[in-house]
């Protein structure tokens, strides 16, 4: 009869993931109080970079870089990373 490995990978791995998962224990996520409510700042960052990757597609528009930049949903998806980590970083003190 062969014998199942999974039992045994699962108990390996077991105390990495509780170690992982531990990670926001001692201080919690950044969140802001907006509205009377407490926000995550991980969405404010997030929304502020899907208005920052809107805003580049609108500057590529309006200066006519759109015939000349290739692959613009990659470009402005890049850039809105880029807005949003660096919203991020700076939120948190981290800049």
């Amino acid at each position: 009869m062969k014998q199942r490995t999974w039992p045994k990978i699962a108990a390996a791995c077991s105390p990495l993931a509780l170690a992982l998962l531990g990670g926001c224990a001692a201080r919690g996520a950044p969140s802001y109080t907006l509205f009377g409510a407490y926000f995550p700042f991980w969405l404010l960052s997030a929304v502020t970079g899907v208005v920052g990757a809107l805003v580049a597609h609108r500057v590529f528009i309006a200066t006519g870089w759109v015939r000349k930049v290739p692959y613009q949903l990659s470009v402005c998806t890049g850039i809105g990373c880029v807005v949003a980590v660096f919203v991020w970083l700076w939120g948190t003190g981290q800049i």
